[in-house]
């Protein structure tokens, strides 16, 4: 029963996630949400600042703690391995639930693009970067990433494997190909308002303050082979050579985590 119990847990935390997600694209994206981050100010210019600011950190926080692997064998004291990773995406998923809920739009716009081929770039731009993020949680196995193989592997009592170091398709151009999704999702946009100015700026210091730690974590359980791999292929901005592939089956489970 207690392996029936983490996994139906896997599952809807999966679930939870999946709302999320797609809540965050039309969040970000201004479309199909009752309140987006481009909606009308309906409170005080300091109130919203504030208030957004705190979400961000909120969710920052819980999202970069809880990845790290010193808290994870502290955690796990408390709640059973198998379910770890499902309880972090669960938490994740709350923490931006809660922000999309609190969110305080600001109002004023910092850029705006009229020309209908520009508009139609940058809309492009913006549905290549959601796209890219979820096809590169693919290529670092999705299903790990999110919990979901830990539960299953539990549920028919098969202990849980690490997944190999490798570099597949993007990681052998940037090393952090799901975070180049974030910045064109973030970024891309046709209207820039000043609450996704603010979301933009302060999510992007995030993830480089994120890439420090995750690359000290990868050094930490890969040594040379991810010390050669940093040295020869760069962080975001890819480059005409082209790393050589190495091994299968994923990329371990460091990004967005």
């Amino acid at each position: 029963m207690q392996r029936i119990g983490i996994f139906v847990f896997g599952v809807l935390s999966y679930a939870c996630f999946l709302v999320s997600f797609l809540y965050a694209v039309g969040f970000v994206g201004d479309f199909g949400v009752p309140r987006s981050i481009d909606s009308a100010p309906d409170g005080p210019l300091g109130t919203a600042i504030a208030v957004d600011l705190l979400l961000l950190t909120l969710f920052a926080l819980q999202h970069s703690v809880m990845a790290r692997p010193g808290f994870k064998r502290w955690w796990t004291r408390i709640v059973p391995e198998p379910a770890e990773r499902s309880v972090y995406v669960l938490a994740s998923s709350l923490a931006l639930l809660l922000l999309f809920w609190q969110w305080r739009p600001i109002g004023g716009v910092v850029w705006q693009v009229e020309h209908p081929v520009g508009r139609a770039a940058l809309l492009a731009l913006f549905g290549a970067g959601w796209l890219l993020v979820l096809v590169t949680t693919f290529l670092i196995n999705h299903f790990d990433l999110f919990g979901l193989r830990q539960v299953w592997l539990h549920l028919r009592g098969h202990a849980y494997r690490p997944l190999s170091f490798v570099t597949p398709g993007p990681y052998r151009h940037v090393r952090h190909p799901l975070y180049v999704g974030w910045f064109l999702a973030f970024w891309a946009t046709p209207t820039m308002t000043a609450a996704h100015f603010l979301f933009a700026v302060v999510t992007t210091a995030y993830i480089l303050v994120a890439i420090w730690f995750e690359e000290r974590d990868l050094l930490a359980s890969h040594g040379d082979r991810y010390a050669e791999y940093r040295q020869n292929t760069p962080m975001l901005v890819p480059r005409m050579r082209v790393t050589p592939p190495a091994g299968k089956p994923a990329l371990p489970r460091t990004e967005a985590a």
